[in-house]
């Protein structure tokens, strides 16, 4: 096996290395999000209180972003990544402290960490693809991203139903320390292989370039941060609180339910550039993330409509929100492609970090009002700012540009 990987050409062994260190981040990450909300739910923590605790992970989502951006253009893509590795294995390590020790602060401070980690990692590796991709092959570099981050969402499901079924299993520290043990065999693998000057700016990079200048990267991230924001206001606690205390399912149907969701969500981000046109020899534009946001933006107001109606509660989430997530995926690839295919060459992690930090903000903000409307007005209401979110996204996308169809190569 070792033998067959040396044997391909360079760029593939580095985007197969980059894909395995995102791919196993990812799990943990998922698993880590499930494993709190249900374990804290279960020591009796209120919606409120379980959002605080993401807090510090969102809002240094935000930090990461927009500083990492600088630090992959300045040092190399393959750096950051390591420090990712490394940091969420101290994040989950710190968590492996006996119950009495996970105080808010502490288990806020480890998911800073666990957020930092988290968005160097991603940065890094979506930043990647774009230096191993000519210019001149905009349909390959669309098929590399739906691949990296529909793979990426699809293993974060599996994250969610591993999460569930350890707490279940092994319980919360064992789950922690199982994780972080496997991230450090990965970490050492990320130190022997990945190339060292990846991603890494020919010209001096200054601090103040942490901010685009483009306006499209400007209006993409706008976009952006709506988008992820009607995610979360609804996911992130809301949902398997709701389907714990009104459909009185256990640990492990949650987290399958989610990690079936998220799964799915990542298969169709995959195959998102055969849905949007790339088989007729077409690449998405601005138009095309307009289309899609609108889409969105009616499927979940109907969804919304059919909880506050009480008809047939259960059904109408489990099958609303799946096809809310088909719907998301194909938005959520083509923003994940137009973002790299806009950026510049040469230090191309400082726009994609400038871009995924719009996207933390708006997990950040779906965050807080998640645990927030829930407790105040339950779940319907996050449905409807979810939809006000989507109409916003659709909204700021007519100023995306357009530009010619053009032929898919690759």
């Amino acid at each position: 096996m070792i033998k067959a990987f040396s044997n391909l050409s360079k760029d593939v062994r580095q985007y197969a290395l980059v894909t395995f260190n995102y791919w196993n981040f990812t799990i943990t990450d998922g698993a880590l999000r499930m494993l709190v909300v249900l374990h804290f739910h279960q020591l009796g923590y209120s919606s409120l209180q379980i959002a605080s605790l993401f807090l510090f992970y969102e809002f240094f989502g935000v930090v990461t972003n927009l500083v990492g951006g600088w630090l992959g253009a300045k040092l190399g893509l393959n750096r950051t990544m390591n420090v990712g590795l490394g940091m969420q294995v101290v994040a989950l390590l710190m968590l492996a402290v006996p119950t009495a020790y996970l105080t808010v602060p502490w288990v806020m401070l480890a998911q800073a960490l666990s957020g930092i980690a988290k968005d160097l990692n991603k940065m890094s590796a979506k930043s990647a693809i774009k230096t191993l991709v000519p210019n001149d092959q905009q349909g390959a570099l669309y098929k590399w991203i739906a691949i990296l981050t529909g793979s990426k969402n699809a293993l974060k499901g599996a994250g969610f139903f591993i999460g569930g079924l350890l707490l279940a299993v092994v319980g919360f520290q064992g789950a922690v320390v199982a994780m972080a043990t496997v991230l450090l065999v990965v970490l050492g693998m990320s130190l022997v292989w990945l190339d060292k000057d990846m991603g890494k700016a020919k010209q001096k990079i200054k601090f103040s370039q942490i901010f685009s200048k483009s306006s499209s990267i400007n209006i993409l991230s706008a976009a952006r941060m709506f988008l992820f924001g009607a995610r979360d206001v609804w996911f992130v606690v809301a949902l398997p609180l709701y389907l714990s205390q009104v459909f009185d399912w256990d640990h492990t149907a949650v987290g399958g339910f989610l990690a079936t969701w998220v799964i799915a969500y990542g298969f169709v981000q995959g195959v998102a550039p055969k849905i949007t046109g790339k088989a007729k020899g077409v690449v998405p534009d601005g138009k095309s993330a307009m289309g899609w946001a609108g889409l969105l933006a009616i499927v979940t107001a109907m969804v919304a409509v059919g909880v506050q109606m009480s008809w047939q509660p259960e059904i109408t989430i489990v099958v609303g929100l799946l096809i809310f997530g088909a719907v998301f995926a194909v938005n959520s690839s083509l923003h994940s492609y137009l973002i790299v295919s806009y950026a510049k060459d040469d230090g191309v992690s400082l726009d994609v970090g400038f871009y995924y930090m719009a996207n933390a903000m708006g997990r950040l903000i779906g965050t807080i009002l998640s645990g927030l409307v829930y407790q105040i007005a339950g779940l319907e209401a996050c449905l409807w700012i979810s939809f006000v979110f989507l109409a916003m996204t659709t909204l700021i996308s007519l100023w995306l540009p357009a530009h010619p169809k053009t032929q898919a190569a690759g």
